[in-house]
């Protein structure tokens, strides 16, 4: 499913350089935005559990803090690459922008496979990453939180080695850490959740029953897990999920027509969110390619896995039944495949609103941190759902009185505010 010619850099600004030209802004807001603010590049020395001393390259890039701190996530993935992580933390500018909280957007990796790391080692990187951090990063400053093959125990480790650096008490300094160290509760289910909470009100436009719709799935991570535990409480009938296996090298999709009960799923789901592929096949699933998610008859597709999965090359596979497209991986779909979309009159909620609840739930996460005042799971996803509903309501409305192509008009409410701040700050004359 990775990509590893794809430059999502490149797409990121070509992407800016559309919504300038759409919403009529300038080009000093062009030559401001187009790069980030500043880049960090280490290698992090890491004594193996052999004996070995072996070097890992870690990155964190931080493209705009005119809003707020900047915040997003640190991923351990052995093609993560440089220009992945600029698109992702100036994706996340918009997204924080387009929601309306007051944060800036980074992002941040190690070049790493954690599958073939101990905890020992992976703790040495977390600890390592942090070190050559921490000067960078502070709740007022920075804020990292979990990405792709991070999880809760990485964020404790990063938090714990910038107390012992900092020799103080900052929990505040990272997101998504577990619950009684300072972790929100709800900040696992949030990104998933939080999709579901956009594709609710999507159906409701369309005037379709929660109830009486099909879904095919791409990606079985944190992401996907909840959507999908989420989408089947409400009624919706999920017949095909997609998923990459980096044991194989090769990614599948696992299909049954009469419905995936996933809890049944989740049985033979590594923690990796990689579904076991022989024992998929005895528990009676169809195995399929990696593309055969895009192709089913169904209503809603979701990809939420990783970036330009749906390009101009298969596109065209896309089921002649599909209604809604809920992006909830980042930057998913390929500019050529998205005009194709549009012409086809699908209804695509765009990722900067789709799979915000994870960096939503951070900032809550950050609130809690500082007031040192911790709410409940219900409260915090009620939160959550307060205010994507706003941010997709208030930005399709917009859409629908322009009429404008719903990624269009996101991006362009959230450069339009970057831009304002950029402004009032006096960065921008």
């Amino acid at each position: 499913m990775p990509n590893e010619s794809f430059n999502a850099f490149e797409e990121a600004r070509r992407q800016l350089q559309d919504i300038i030209a759409n919403a009529g802004l300038d080009d000093a807001v062009w030559n401001f935005l187009r790069d980030p603010m500043r880049e960090y590049r280490f290698a992090i020395p890491v004594r193996m559990d052999d004996g070995r001393l072996q070097m890992f390259q870690g990155y964190r890039v931080q493209h705009n803090d005119a809003r707020g701190p900047c915040a997003g996530g640190i991923r351990f993935h052995p093609q993560a690459t440089l220009n992945t992580i600029r698109a992702r933390a100036m994706w996340m500018t918009w997204k924080c922008a387009v929601i309306n909280i007051p944060l800036g957007g980074a992002n941040g990796c190690v070049i790493c496979d954690p599958h073939n790391l101990s905890m020992n080692e992976q703790e040495q990187i977390c600890k390592g990453y942090i070190r050559h951090m921490a000067r960078n990063l502070g709740p007022t400053v920075d804020i990292p939180g979990p990405d792709i093959f991070t999880n809760a125990q990485h964020m404790l480790w990063m938090m714990d080695e910038y107390e012992a650096v900092s020799g103080g008490k900052y929990p505040g300094v990272i997101t998504g850490k577990p619950i009684g160290m300072g972790g929100a509760l709800g900040r696992i289910e949030a990104p998933g959740y939080g999709l579901v909470f956009t594709l609710r009100e999507a159906l409701k436009m369309q005037g379709l029953r929660p109830d009486k719709v099909t879904v095919s799935l791409q990606g079985f991570g944190t992401v996907g897990q909840h959507c999908a535990r989420l989408l089947e409480q409400i009624g919706c009938r999920i017949i095909c999920v997609a998923c990459w296996n980096q044991h194989d090298q090769m990614a599948y999709s696992f299909r049954k027509n009469e419905g995936i009960y996933i809890k049944d799923l989740l049985s033979i789901t590594n923690r990796f969110g990689e579904i076991e592929k022989n024992k998929a096949e005895d528990c009676g699933y169809e195995v399929l390619s990696d593309d055969a998610w895009l192709e089913q008859d169904v209503d809603i597709l979701i990809p939420a896995a990783f970036e330009n999965q749906i390009t101009a090359a298969n596109v065209d596979k896309i089921g002649l039944g599909v209604k809604i497209i809920a992006e909830g991986a980042n930057g998913p779909t390929s500019p050529e495949a998205d005009e194709i979309i549009k012409q086809r009159g699908i209804f695509l909620i765009p990722d900067c609103l789709a799979n915000a609840g994870g960096i939503a739930c951070s900032y809550f996460e950050q609130v809690q941190n500082n007031m040192n005042y911790y709410w409940e799971k219900d409260e915090v996803l009620g939160k959550l759902d307060v205010l994507l509903t706003s941010a997709f309501l208030a930005v399709t409305e917009r859409a629908e009185k322009h009429k404008m192509y719903l990624r269009q008009m996101a991006q362009a409410v959230a450069v339009e505010r970057v831009a304002q701040s950029c402004r009032d700050r006096g960065w921008l004359t």
